[in-house]
């Protein structure tokens, strides 16, 4: 199955420094543990893309046209195509003091600071001074990225599942329901994403998305629903009302919805 510019594609892939095998980004959890990159609350599984949308490092998103599914494929990155060549004038040495000013306590060689609004890496603490590096950490590497296409993505439903789990990651995809009528898309938010933070950033993010890829829908709706725990069976009655009753009423168990919608109209 050849591939191309807009497909819906699920890759898994590890990205490594050529020089030194470092690895600093994987979507495979194994990897993750092993190389010491792991993070509590991270998702790890295949990435979402669409070919040719920029979601990844140019040089890569282009090769994707020239994979195979389920075939294990290495791209190399040179500097000028990942994160640029080193710039020696943004390094630059700093006295200690002016970090412990700024409530950077206990500096050690590595650490990423903010300094001045703008990012640094310590490289080197010595006779009261401290070098900052103010290039991107990766800047004059040459990249690595082992990347696998397991799943193209061809049903609109598929595609649709997809988009919603890239902005809600921590909720996991089944528990989305969705249904199509006409031009409208109501899709149903379930109890784990309600106070889920930024999730209504993350609404907008899936409308916008919505439009740029399946633009013959015009209206997006977000609908959640509260549901109330049954109530318990009412104390039986006393024994001697048991005695002169047949059965002890009790309440009718049932469930209680409250529903709220959110629509996102689309222009066309």
């Amino acid at each position: 199955m050849s591939l191309q510019k807009g497909d819906f594609i699920l890759i898994n892939y590890t990205a490594k420094v050529k020089e030194t095998n470092e690895v600093f980004d994987t979507t495979l959890e194994e990897v993750a543990k092993k190389e010491h990159l792991f993070k509590e609350g991270e998702t790890y599984e295949p990435k979402l893309i669409v070919i040719g949308e920029g979601w990844m490092l140019k040089a890569v998103d282009e090769s994707l046209t020239t994979m195979k599914l389920n075939k294990a494929q290495s791209v190399e990155v040179p500097p000028d195509k990942a994160f640029g060549p080193r710039d020696p004038e943004k390094i630059k040495r700093v006295p200690l003091k002016q970090l412990l000013a700024k409530d950077v306590h206990n500096p050690t060689i590595g650490m990423r600071i903010d300094y001045n609004g703008k990012m640094a890496t310590i490289r080197s603490i010595g006779a009261g001074r401290v070098l900052l590096d103010f290039n991107p950490p990766l800047a004059g590497r040459t990249l690595i990225y082992d990347v696998t296409v397991d799943k193209k993505l061809v049903a609109n439903e598929k595609k649709i599942a997809a988009l919603i789990h890239r902005r809600i990651p921590i909720v996991e995809s089944e528990k989305f329901n969705f249904t199509i009528q006409k031009k409208t898309l109501a899709i149903d938010m379930p109890e784990d994403s309600f106070y889920i933070e930024g999730v209504q950033i993350a609404k907008r993010g899936i409308a916008m998305d919505l439009q740029r890829f399946l633009p013959e829908l015009t209206e997006i709706k977000f609908v959640e629903s509260f549901r109330s725990e049954p109530k318990p069976e009412i104390e039986k009655e006393t024994k001697k009302e048991e005695k002169t009753k047949s059965k002890p009423r009790a309440k009718p168990k049932g469930k209680v919805k409250a529903k709220t919608e959110a629509k996102i109209k689309v222009k066309s």
